[in-house]
């Protein structure tokens, strides 16, 4: 069985008095694209810095293809490189300067430090920018020096904090484009508060909302997520609106045309079978009762708890 580069047990961090993250669980695999969505504040940042080492957790444990990052930090970082949402330039270095620079306080050996900056420059297409002062840059360009400094040493681990974070729309295609590439010899997590980011690069998913994990699947599952409130009903001969409002259960509803319904409804496990009896009774003709799949952005305001009466 293939060990999974990162795994993350009982995770907590507390700050003074309050949780930051509780009880954080997960596993990645040792490639692709992994997206770690939340709002801003939801507990995602505190997760990368304990798993990136740079802030020790209250309560858990976090291991780096099977090392203890808290027991042996340095064995772990080695494996790991880190993007941070503000990427630690230095802006009065060249390209080829900053990575040399990178390079050395990563600990490759002196004889391989000019071919791992010119393989890295090539892999992130900065060759043409080495002698360019950093302050000189764009910003996607600044971002690419950004992920190259978190790759340099060829980590199996690639964090990424909001990686597109303030880039025009050309720049983000870009970085994703580069960011896929990395992924395919690596696990990336892609930490971001843009549920439009994860949807177009990542595999899998994992959110977390007032510092709990909330939903751990795939990507294709979080697109299909049922949203749990609200289905949609088809009949040839439907009642008026007050007669299906007046039903146990139902909160409200929604014509969508002469036929089609959108109901919303509690939590209760017997609606469906509910309104399927009363339709045979009086004669409304159903032809379909289906729970409605909710857009993106509806499953993430519902996951989030965020959810306001529809």
């Amino acid at each position: 069985m293939k060990q999974s580069i990162v795994k993350i047990e009982n995770l907590s961090h507390r700050y003074s008095r309050d949780w930051a993250i509780r009880d954080i669980n997960f596993e990645i695999d040792q490639t692709g694209i992994l997206g770690m969505l939340g709002s801003n504040g939801a507990g995602k940042s505190t997760t990368m810095n304990i798993l990136c080492g740079v802030l020790n957790q209250t309560e858990g444990n976090v291991y780096i293809d099977g090392i203890d990052i808290r027991q042996q930090p340095e064995e772990a970082k080695k494996l790991l490189g880190f993007l941070p949402q503000n990427a630690p330039l230095y802006l009065e270095l060249t390209v080829n300067e900053y990575l040399t620079y990178c390079a050395e306080i990563r600990n490759i050996d002196k004889r391989n430090i000019a071919r791992a900056v010119a393989e890295v420059m090539e892999k992130c297409g900065l060759t043409h920018f080495a002698n360019r002062l950093l302050r000189n840059l764009s910003g996607g360009y600044r971002q690419r020096v950004g992920i190259a400094q978190a790759i340099i040493h060829k980590p199996k681990l690639v964090v990424l904090d909001e990686p597109t974070n303030g880039l025009d729309p050309n720049q983000i295609l870009e970085v994703r484009k580069l960011i896929k590439e990395i992924a395919e010899e690596r696990a990336v997590i892609f930490s971001t508060h843009i549920l439009s980011e994860v949807q177009a690069i990542c595999r899998d998913i994992r959110m977390i909302e007032n510092g709990r994990m909330v939903f751990a699947d795939t990507m294709d599952a979080f697109n299909n997520y049922i949203m749990p409130d609200t289905m949609l009903v088809f009949m040839d001969n439907p009642p008026p609106t007050e007669e299906l409002a007046a039903i146990p259960g139902i909160t409200g509803v929604d014509p969508l045309n002469d036929r089609s319904i959108r109901l919303r409804f509690n939590t209760s496990p017997d609606i469906s079978k509910l309104i399927i009896t009363m339709s045979v009774q009086k004669g409304w003709e159903l032809k379909e009762i289906t729970l409605e799949k909710g857009s993106l952005d509806e499953v993430f305001a519902q996951l989030s708890n965020k959810t306001s009466n529809r």
